[in-house]
């Protein structure tokens, strides 16, 4: 009797533990998904969600189910704060962000204190696209890790392509009023006077984030400048709206972008922005690539028809979650961010790793054309973006110096 007892109760323990490991782990999307940005958000979190769903079709991390859990933040870092609170309160602990540097300021701020506060229930911090270089130099956090190439990496290749040509004598800069915006301006006029002193910068301006309706003002301030370039690391609502006064008003100087790419911004730009608007990315729907990268991009593209494949990086983050539980044996945030600290895969393009000292991801970065006959066009316009191999930018060549010192937790 004693050993069907024990049996019984070995069993029980045993679907217990099963039950324990196959528990779903929830990621909370903290992006905003209402107001001007709102599109932004939503496809961020549709992409976020297809990556999960190649986890979860293949087992699963360590078998646990991967489930997005969305929380709008209207691109508000006080609202963002609120938000993350419900999804601690809620048990989730992994967090994923990325429209606006000022949100993710709070978040990371947040992280930190959290989890200084409550050991062995700890938080990590997933970033996408928050960009500011500060998160990954003086502001660092063993907490965070960054998926998306920061500003100043980004702003190399930019400044690259300017400075091999002889006839772009001026520079227009125009970026949104923020620690982002703020950080591309600095960027911009700092790397053209290292690379290019004989440019001259004839405009550097901040607009208000999502409040301007109209940029046609802001253009003419541009044409009448004589740029012979114009720089932005406009997102979003505020991308579609620059480039669509740019196109409508005539400019013909090219432009040179950090997310051209935008929801909306083909349909806005249109054929008159062929080969006059340029974007600096790591991903590229018409360059060659696997074909199982091929088949996730026309999955994706089957399963939310309304959306193209775009924020490529976070199917980086998802894999490198799930390659980090993976190697650590553990699905606990702790355990996961030690082992994704240098860790390294080889990308549909390209060598991707995840930068210990800074926890910053290195990855090729192209510099992309908005063309026409292109194999898979955007926004059912028959445009879309591509890139030769000339245009590509190792890894080895966008990896800044770091400033960070980072805090690491005791094993």
């Amino acid at each position: 009797m004693k050993l069907v007892k024990s049996a019984a109760l070995a069993a029980a323990m045993g679907f217990a533990a099963m039950g324990a490991s196959a528990e779903t782990v929830k990621i909370a999307f903290i992006d905003p998904l209402s107001g001007p940005f709102g599109p932004s958000g939503d496809a961020g979190f549709k992409q976020w969600s297809h990556a999960v769903s190649e986890v979860n079709e293949a087992g699963g991390m360590n078998g646990a189910d991967l489930e997005m859990v969305p929380f709008d933040n209207k691109v508000s870092p006080k609202e963002s704060l609120v938000q993350l609170q419900k999804a601690i309160d809620r048990g989730i602990r992994f967090i994923a962000q990325g429209n606006g540097s000022s949100v993710a300021s709070a978040i990371i701020d947040a992280v930190n204190k959290h989890n200084k506060r409550n050991p062995g229930d700890e938080i990590l911090f997933l970033n996408y696209a928050a960009v500011d270089p500060a998160f990954t130099n003086e502001k660092c956090s063993f907490w965070h890790f960054r998926f998306d190439s920061h500003v100043d990496m980004k702003m190399s290749a930019a400044t690259d392509w300017i400075a091999e040509r002889d006839e772009i004598e001026k520079v227009y800069v125009i970026g949104q009023d923020y620690s982002f915006g703020k950080a591309v301006a600095s960027a911009a006029v700092g790397q053209l006077e290292e690379k290019r002193p004989d440019i001259e910068i004839v405009g550097n301006e901040l607009h208000p984030l999502g409040r301007v309706k109209d940029f046609t003002p802001y253009i003419q301030k541009i044409i009448s400048s004589d740029a012979d370039a114009v720089i932005t690391g406009n997102w979003g609502a505020d991308m579609v709206l620059l480039v669509k006064a740019a196109i409508d008003s005539g400019l013909e100087a090219p432009i040179l972008t950090y997310y051209g790419g935008s929801l909306g911004a083909a349909t806005a730009m249109g054929e008159a922005a062929v080969g006059q608007v340029m974007q600096i990315s790591e991903f590229v729907e018409n360059y060659p690539t696997t074909d199982e990268q091929i088949a996730r991009i026309e999955d994706f593209e089957e399963t939310y028809s309304e959306n193209d494949y775009y924020y490529h990086r976070a199917y980086n983050a998802v894999h490198f979650l799930d390659m980090a539980a993976e190697k650590a044996g553990s699905n606990d945030p702790v355990d996961i961010a030690f082992a994704m600290e240098g860790m390294t895969y080889e990308g549909p393009y390209g060598t991707v790793t995840m930068r210990a000292e800074d926890h910053q991801v290195l990855q090729d970065l192209f510099v992309s054309t908005f063309s026409a006959d292109v194999e898979r066009d955007v926004e059912d316009t028959g445009l879309g973006w591509t890139a030769s191999d000339e245009a590509r930018i190792p890894a080895s060549a966008t990896a800044p110096p770091t400033s960070c010192e980072m805090e690491r937790p005791s094993r």
